[in-house]
């Protein structure tokens, strides 16, 4: 259960976009463009996993664009 102010939506000058059913070919089709490398997530900020605190803090902060990435493992 989402509990959500549409004054939120409309006050903000907002979209919300969404779907109940998708085609079967939807998620197929998404997960080849992603191997082809066609989209890509828009990353803010790397972060090792000792660092998790620091990226935690990072992430409240809500001042980033993106995503925030722990690596998990070193490569």
């Amino acid at each position: 259960m989402v509990e959500l102010d549409l004054r939120t939506l409309y006050l903000k000058d907002l979209s919300f976009f969404g779907c109940t059913v998708l085609e079967p070919e939807v998620f197929p089709n998404l997960v080849r463009h992603i191997e082809q490398g066609n989209i890509k997530p828009l990353v803010a900020d790397t972060f090792a996993l000792a660092e998790i605190a620091t990226a935690q803090e990072v992430f409240q902060q809500k001042g980033h664009v993106g995503k925030v990435v722990l690596k998990v493992r070193q490569d």
